[in-house]
């Protein structure tokens, strides 16, 4: 087995609020280069806040995140963005009555054939205006506009919501390649299976706090127990902190 490889993205004791309400409470984890790191949790968990607190999206009140040894702690989104961190979120927005290819290009500078390269349906629907798209291509759109600017990391939320289960696993498949052209992918869905088929390491957020850090494989096909660190009190190694925790926004 090769040296472990430095995490390219890395976040400590990172807390993150909506409004007055605490959410996340101290996580940390990482992400390294050329892997899928995956995020799963309960609905409420805090998964989508921690993205946004991470991407500078939701301020953060406490901790650090680097990216490539650069401290992003209090830089705004954009200039996260600029420093190589890209996000995919949950809400599928897209620039309705611009064309597909225009809205790559309002994103930032960059190319978007590496866009077409991982997704040649949308090169083939470049003229069309982004209304136009289906759910699936929409979705392939949005990913793409996190990766136009040529990101180290790119964060993805729940990109399989209301999408069939084939387009789910035809998206899995370009989050592998991602990862196999050096990019490191840090990835909540709800298809905990279908992502722990594509991960290397897992984290389980619940409640705000991470009850799970460890290789995807231990929790490959184990649904008993994935369900036990959504809802139960965990025992794990004493990482759970299930009982009278604050809930929080997933």
């Amino acid at each position: 087995m090769g040296a472990p490889v430095d995490d390219v993205l890395d976040v400590r004791d990172i807390s993150v609020s909506r409004g007055e309400v605490p959410v996340v409470h101290e996580v940390s984890l990482g992400v390294a280069p050329g892997t899928v790191t995956v995020l799963l949790g309960a609905n409420g968990a805090g998964k989508t806040t921690l993205l946004d607190g991470i991407a500078g999206l939701a301020p953060a009140a406490s901790g650090t995140v680097t990216l490539a040894g650069a401290t992003l702690t209090g830089l705004p989104t954009y200039r996260r963005a600029q420093a190589g961190l890209g996000y995919a979120e949950q809400a599928r927005t897209v620039f309705r009555t611009l064309t597909l290819e225009q809205n790559l290009l309002v994103s930032g500078d960059g190319d978007p054939a590496m866009v077409y390269d991982i997704f040649p349906e949308l090169d083939r629907r470049r003229t069309l205006p982004a209304a136009n798209l289906s759910g699936g291509e929409q979705q392939m759109l949005v990913i793409g506009r996190a990766l136009i600017a040529g990101p180290k990391v790119v964060l993805i939320d729940e990109m399989s919501l209301g999408l069939a289960p084939v387009v789910v696993r035809r998206l899995m498949g370009s989050v592998r390649e991602l990862a196999e052209r050096g990019i490191g992918v840090l990835l909540v869905e709800q298809f905990a299976n279908l992502a722990l088929e594509i991960g290397t390491r897992a984290y389980v957020l619940r409640k705000g706090r991470v009850v799970f850090d460890g290789p995807c494989e231990e929790l490959r096909g184990a649904e008993d127990r994935l369900h036990e660190f959504y809802f139960g009190a965990v025992t794990d190694d004493g990482l759970a902190q299930a009982a009278g925790t604050e809930g929080g926004s997933s």
